[in-house]
This record gives C-alpha cells, structure tokens and sequence, in this order.
C-alpha cells in the first residue's frame, strides 16, 4: 500500500509518455549531465514530479531554440517569481548565464584558433609531401633525376621570389 507522502516515481516509458518525448529523448539528456534520475534496485531510471519539472524546463528552453549549452548555463541557476507573477531568471542570474555563455564562446574561440592553426601546418606539409609524391612518381615514369631536380630547384626559388614580393 503505497504511503501518501512518498513521491511517485515513473520509469522512462511513463515519464516519455507523460512528457510526450520518447524514452531516448530522456536518456540523451541524462547522457549530456542535464538530469540524474534515481535507479531502482534494479538499475532502472525512475523519475520523480523534480526531475518531470526539470525536463519540461528544457524541452521549453528547446522549442524556444536554446542549445544544450545554453540550457546547461540555465539550468544552474533556480526559476524565481517576478513581479508579473511569473516565474521567471533575475537580472543578477541572466549575468551570471551570460557570463557563463560568454566564457564558452571564449574558449571555443580559443579552440577554433588552435584549429586553424593546425590546419595552416597540416595544408603546408600536404603541399610538401605532394612535391615529393610527383617526384617519387615520375622517376618511377622514367624521368630523369638531374632534371627533376633542376625543376624542383626553379619551382622552390619562384616561390621565395614571390614571397619576398608579398
């Protein structure tokens, strides 16, 4: 016999259903660290009316077009009642998330540069190796190696010409 003040506790199928999600909608958020639900004996998921409510939070936040990183930045700080009665971030809380969200754009900044850094080195080194390639392939053609050398020492000066023009 179930006791009045317990919580009731879905499993993932009811929960989906009650959210009109479907199970992996819930797990995938799980997954992405967004909610915990506690496990049975058993080690199924079971969901209580906190984790209902926190999931209705971000499906709200989604359908408004929110990214999973702009939802976890929300979801760190509480709903709060504001003067119109709704609930609703306060201003020292939308500092906070835009701060946080800033700080995300900073390092992704960081790690686009880095990137594009890589990218620099790794075009350079094609090109050196695509060199070595057309020549590897035709003294296999039956080329002669003087004169590959030759073009390979004219190709490299016109390029340091044209760099010291730039």
């Amino acid at each position: 016999m179930p006791i009045a003040d317990s919580p009731t506790l879905l499993t993932v199928r009811d929960a989906a259903e009650r959210l009109a999600v479907t199970p992996r909608t819930l797990k995938y958020y799980e997954e992405r660290g967004l909610v915990t639900p506690s496990r049975s004996e058993g080690r199924y998921r079971l969901y209580d009316e906190d984790d209902l409510e926190r999931f209705s939070r971000i499906l709200r936040l989604r359908a408004l077009g929110f990214s999973l990183a702009g939802i976890t930045e929300m979801l760190k700080r509480p709903l709060e009642n504001t003067e119109s009665g709704r609930r609703g971030y306060s201003m020292e809380s939308l500092q906070q998330i835009r701060d946080g969200l800033a700080q995300q754009v900073e390092s992704l900044d960081a790690r686009i540069e880095s990137v594009q850094r890589e990218l620099k080195e790794a075009q350079k080194l094609k090109a050196e190796l695509s060199d070595d390639l057309d020549y590897v392939q035709r003294r296999l053609a039956g080329e002669s190696a003087d004169e590959l050398i030759q073009k390979r020492r004219a190709s490299a000066a016109l390029k340091r010409t044209k760099g010291t023009k730039a």
